[in-house]
């Protein structure tokens, strides 16, 4: 519940300013000079990429917690067997381990969206962000393609969990 307060704040927070930077690339192409005019679409453009961005980013957060809560129906979300360290962080080498698990349980389903599910949980555990992502990305697509004929194309399984 916390993380969705706070993505709110700062979905809200985020708004609030291009509202403000749009106001502002408005007034500047009212002024009605060529410099302010040119300085005033580039201003208007900013906003734009940002509700972009917000909004494809709430999009693939919308997605992907209706896929756990579909694998959380199922009872098949991925048990958090993971060793910590004192300070509550997970453990390196605990992650790695579970990665390699998941990994070779990918490899052997490559369609199911459950497995690539667990995959992205298990690359954001051993802190593999931008994996993690493309993972997860590829499970709403395969999750998408059950329930549609078009299937998206979507990266592979890669062999590491770190960026060595």
């Amino acid at each position: 519940m916390r993380a969705k307060i706070t993505y709110s704040v700062t979905a809200a927070v985020l708004v609030f300013y291009f509202a403000l930077v749009g106001s502002r690339g408005v007034l500047l192409i009212e002024h009605g000079t060529l410099l302010t005019v040119t300085f005033g679409v580039a201003v208007l453009i900013l906003p734009v990429i940002g509700i972009w961005f917000l909004w494809k980013n709430t999009q693939f957060v919308r997605r992907a917690n209706a896929l756990a809560a579909e694998l959380d129906a199922e009872g098949g979300l991925p048990v958090d067997e993971l060793v910590r360290t004192p300070a509550g962080r997970i453990d390196r080498d605990s992650a790695d381990a579970v990665f390699v698990r998941r990994r070779e349980e990918t490899e052997d389903s490559p369609d199911d969206w459950r497995c690539w599910f667990r995959l992205a949980v298990a690359y954001q555990d051993a802190r593999d962000t931008p994996r993690a992502r493309k993972a997860m990305q590829r499970a709403i697509a395969l999750h998408r393609s059950t329930s549609s004929p078009a299937a998206a194309s979507a990266p592979s399984v890669t062999s590491s969990s770190s960026g060595d």
